[in-house]
């Protein structure tokens, strides 16, 4: 649980979340990356829900919520589908439109629902990621060997599955630690490690992530190409947040890469690792706020 937050479960038409919801105002929607769940914006839901009616669900395969098998083209867990279990996740909690910020693997399903439902938000929030097409055209060999992950997440099931399936919490661990600022799981509360943990050691969950991956790799990333040939372009006003010791800042320019997407951008960087929710919490509060109220 989030601390001063309700935990329910919501159909949404295609799968079931696990959501956490607070406060009053203006809906706020955050969303996840990997390999975490809500567990993730515990330090910082609570200072949202001061302001506005903050809605934490679990992404499909992840915590929680439903994890249905892949399917053989990687669409079950493409950003587009995960997009639309957020739409309908509003429409089964009779919300118009919401501020979505997301992070990691929610902030993609995040900008694809700008791109797919721009009726759906006032507001966008972007943490630690560039668009997927860009991320993997921006590939160098340094890049590929600290994002190992994409390749071998991405790899034919059951290959990834069985070999994390051999010490998942050591997967974790060393995903989660490598990947912070100091390579430490201290940043990490211990009820939020333990959830991280089985989430990781459930086959059904573990598949999910994978399968994550999977849609990366091909739809999503094939999506993105569609949509810049296009010329779309997200309308909702977007702030992005990088952090100068994580993935993005290796892209060479990461806010230029946004602003090809978006003609509203804004952005700054603060000091952390990949994790920047957890470990410089009060960098994510006071630069989502500011963008929320318009300033």
């Amino acid at each position: 649980m989030i601390d001063g937050f309700t935990n329910t479960r919501v159909d949404t038409g295609d799968v079931t979340l696990s959501v956490h919801r607070a406060g009053t105002g203006t809906p706020l929607i955050l969303l996840h990356g990997y390999p975490q769940n809500h567990h993730c914006w515990a330090m910082v839901a609570p200072h949202f829900a001061q302001h506005f009616d903050t809605i934490v669900p679990d992404l499909r395969g992840y915590g929680d919520s439903d994890a249905p098998a892949d399917d053989a083209a990687h669409t079950t867990y493409s950003k587009r589908r995960m997009a639309a279990d957020i739409v309908g996740l509003m429409d089964a909690l009779g919300l118009d439109r919401a501020h979505v910020i997301g992070h990691d693997r929610g902030a993609r399903v995040a900008y694809r629902m700008a791109l797919d439902h721009p009726d759906r938000l006032h507001r966008l929030g972007i943490i630690e990621i560039v668009p997927t097409g860009d991320f993997w055209d921006s590939w160098t060999a340094d890049l590929a060997l600290k994002a190992y992950h994409w390749t071998f997440l991405a790899q034919p099931a059951p290959l990834p599955e069985r070999m994390i399936g051999a010490d998942p919490a050591a997967y974790a661990d060393w995903t989660l630690a490598q990947w912070t600022l100091e390579k430490s799981l201290k940043v990490f509360a211990p009820a939020a490690l333990a959830s991280y943990r089985a989430q990781m050691a459930d086959p059904a969950h573990r598949h999910a992530m994978c399968a994550d991956y999977r849609a990366g790799a091909f739809f999503d990333r094939q999506l993105d190409a569609t949509s810049r040939k296009a010329g779309a372009q997200i309308a909702a006003p977007l702030h992005f947040l990088w952090a100068e010791g994580g993935f993005p800042a290796q892209t060479g320019d990461p806010l230029a890469l946004w602003r090809k997407w978006a003609p509203q951008v804004t952005g700054n960087a603060c000091r952390s690792g990949h994790f920047a929710i957890e470990e410089n919490p009060e960098a994510v509060v006071s630069a989502f706020m500011n963008h929320l109220r318009g300033n």
